[in-house]
């Protein structure tokens, strides 16, 4: 878990994300629910907390959602979801998370599709 952290690098803990979105607490539950986002257990604490890289200007980046949905289709864990979006690709160049904060959605849901195949 320790080289998710790492790898994700900024962590927001659930009433940091309602902070941000400036909602209360509920919606982010809400949220995590509808598989807008997920979280992972991380720390000394095991804090459920999310990338921070999930929100962008205040809201959820917009294309996270149907992205997170393709991935568990294909059959991946929150962590590896995590992980996938989080681990630089050559071709794209960077992250699927950055190209999806760009709005490459397409690309990068081909891509996920294609890992379930």
């Amino acid at each position: 878990m320790k080289e998710t952290v790492d790898l994700v690098g900024q962590w927001l803990t659930l009433p940091d994300v309602a902070e941000e979105l400036d909602v209360d607490i509920r919606r982010v539950h809400r949220l995590l629910d509808e598989r807008a986002i997920v979280s992972l257990r991380i720390g000394a604490r095991n804090v459920r907390s999310i990338p921070a890289d999930f929100l962008q200007d205040g809201v959820v980046v917009e294309s996270l959602k149907g992205t997170l949905s393709v991935l568990l289709d294909a059959g991946f864990s929150d962590e590896e979801s995590v992980i996938w979006l989080f681990t630089e690709d050559e071709s794209l160049p960077g992250t699927p998370m950055n190209a999806l904060r760009t709005g490459r959605k397409t690309e990068i849901r081909r891509r996920a599709q294609a890992m379930g195949w």
